[in-house]
């Protein structure tokens, strides 16, 4: 029995020896991308929170860049291409591209060190909205170099506290997310949202953070606007988490976890009008996509 198909299709050929099938499987493809898969902001498998980085050689399309991530169905998927010493990156949710993210970059940078033998301590990312970034290896530690975002007492817009089911102290805007303060840790793994109603609210995400009993603060991240209903480990809502909390604690660095259920640990240290996030990230997948 023989199937024929496309060039880049499977070819199936099933011939009968000896009373016995041999099932012969040749394929093909016209592009194969890189990809692994990294759990960031933890030094174990399972737990921080995982993305995928997918090297490239040059820019394809923007809706092929969207189905792969949404074929991933991460939270954040990394797209890099090299430009001399400079390696451009963007960020893609299953839904959306956004403009910054914490934890995909530093898989990014596991990966660039750690499998494709990057040169040196320093990787220097470029980004389409947030400039330059950097991330420096120190031991066992990846340090991201991000700007700060200092966020603003706000209004809470419409329909957010019905969302969070939970009354906060105050309510704060940063560029692109609301930041909801609580008195205590409890009250943040307390919270259950409704995520229908919360991804009608005009934000990227919205973070809740109180006091924490074992850090400096804790946090949680909820984004449904952009197809991720809780992130696990959330580093870009920490360059609006650590300057809230700086002016409120009156210190620079910090220790913070994310309580997601995979948690997560992050140092945080507020440098001028830069933050550096650092933490550790874990290789759990290598392999390839193939695109016809």
């Amino acid at each position: 029995m023989v199937w024929h198909m496309s060039a880049t299709s499977i070819i199936a050929v099933c011939r009968w020896q000896s009373h016995s099938c041999r099932l012969l499987i040749y394929q093909s493809f016209d592009v194969k991308i890189p990809i692994y898969q990294v759990d960031a902001f933890s030094d174990k498998l399972f737990s921080g929170n995982p993305a995928a980085v997918c090297p490239l050689q040059s820019w394809p399309e923007d809706d092929l860049l969207q189905n792969i991530a949404a074929e991933n169905n991460l939270s954040e998927t990394a797209f890099l291409v090299s430009n001399g010493t400079i390696i451009e990156i963007r960020w893609f949710t299953p839904l959306a591209e956004v403009e910054l993210c914490g934890h995909a970059t530093l898989a990014s940078a596991c990966v660039l060190f750690d499998h494709l033998s990057f040169p040196g301590d320093t990787i220097i990312f470029q980004s389409m909205h947030r400039g330059q970034l950097t991330v420096t290896k120190r031991d066992s530690l990846l340090e991201l170099n991000f700007p700060a975002d200092q966020p603003e007492l706000s209004l809470p817009p419409e329909g957010l506290i019905r969302a969070m089911g939970k009354n906060p102290l105050e309510v704060w805007k940063g560029r692109t997310d609301y930041l909801l303060f609580y008195a205590s840790q409890e009250e943040i793994e307390e919270i259950n949202p409704d995520f229908t109603a919360l991804k009608s609210v005009k934000a990227r995400g919205i973070m809740v953070t109180a006091p924490g009993y074992e850090c400096d603060f804790v946090s949680r991240f909820f984004a449904p606007a952009v197809g991720v209903n809780e992130d696990p480990v959330t580093g870009s809502a920490h360059t609006t988490l650590t300057p809230f909390w700086a002016h409120r604690l009156n210190q620079l660095s910090f220790e913070a976890i994310q309580l997601s259920r995979r948690g997560g640990f992050l140092q945080c240290t507020l440098s001028g009008d830069r933050l550096l996030i650092a933490g550790r990230a874990t290789t759990y997948l290598v392999g390839e996509i193939y695109i016809e």
